[in-house]
């Protein structure tokens, strides 16, 4: 009968760990608390291999089933995030909260939406996402691949909120928030008073370089930043990196958006021209992941918005 357990344990294990590797091989579960997990995606850029899940989702089991928060970047993506979440859990994904308007936020809406889930963004998110999404269907089948985004359909959400939503689900409350414009024009996080968790959607980047886009606000995302911070959480689950502490995520996004904005103005305000950018010392940064192909970038475009603020 003994041998019979452990048999029965082994193979139950054995499938817990084969679901997960199926999953994706470049996504890793990482538990927060006893009901709140983490899945790290890639730090680099979408590709095949990785379903266009190069970021950090999260998802918490509730009574009534999954609430996971951001849905990946293809129909394949979404498909292996939740190969995740039934690797911890059978219950269903009754509710998928979009944080902003990037492809990897939203795009796997389709798969979820079969599923019978309920759909949850910010107006602006959607509003953005609308705006993007030829964009992305574009930049996915060049970096994917055709069949990479085979069944990826734009599905957008049908509960939408301006600033603020409340909501509880299965005896959890999650608190929306849009406080700016930050990444993308409408990105949220997500607040859990109850466990003190906050998922910061692309407000938050750790261990690799952030991204300042032409849909980006760099001084808008300051404030978002700080509004984010005003929470004290315990455990913050980023966009993109591990779920980390708060220190950690004021060094490696708030601490390098009011580094870089000083640093752009005392070079304009020195004379500076846009074309010598490059002359930023930006080093302090450079143990980011992919600080020497963004850090440029970043500087252009925060030039950009400085000669209009």
């Amino acid at each position: 009968m003994l041998n019979r357990l452990k048999y029965v344990f082994a193979l139950a294990f054995g499938l817990i760990l084969s679901t997960t590797a199926a999953a994706d091989a470049e996504l890793t579960l990482q538990p927060v608390t006893s009901n709140v997990y983490a899945i790290v995606g890639s730090l680099g850029n979408r590709t095949a291999e990785n379903s266009a899940n190069n970021a950090t989702f999260g998802f918490v089991v509730t009574e009534q089933g999954v609430v996971l928060i951001d849905a990946g970047g293809t129909y394949q993506g979404a498909k292996n995030i939740h190969a995740m979440i039934q690797s911890v859990t059978d219950k269903p994904v009754v509710t998928v909260i979009n944080t902003g308007g990037q492809d990897h936020r939203w795009m796997g809406n389709g798969y979820f939406k079969s599923l019978g889930a309920e759909l949850i963004a910010c107006t602006k998110a959607v509003e953005d996402q609308k705006a993007r999404t030829k964009d992305q269907l574009f930049m996915l089948n060049q970096l994917v691949g055709a069949s990479g985004v085979d069944g990826t359909t734009p599905v957008y959400a049908e509960i939408t909120f301006d600033q603020n939503m409340k909501k509880v689900i299965g005896g959890v409350t999650f608190e929306m928030h849009h406080a700016g414009a930050a990444h993308t024009p409408g990105d949220s996080f997500v607040w859990l008073p109850e466990q003190r968790v906050i998922f910061t959607g692309d407000i938050v980047y750790t261990e690799r370089m952030l991204g300042i886009l032409d849909h980006s606000h760099s001084k808008s995302w300051v404030k978002a930043f700080e509004t984010l911070a005003d929470y004290s959480p315990r455990h913050v689950i980023p966009g993109h990196g591990q779920a980390t502490t708060l220190e950690k995520a004021k060094a490696d996004t708030y601490g390098y958006l009011k580094f870089i904005r000083e640093a752009v103005s005392a070079f304009m305000e020195s004379g500076g021209d846009i074309t010598d950018i490059a002359k930023i010392d930006q080093s302090r940064y450079s143990y980011l992941l992919n600080s020497a192909s963004l850090s440029g970038r970043n500087a252009q475009r925060v030039y950009s918005e400085l000669e209009w603020e």
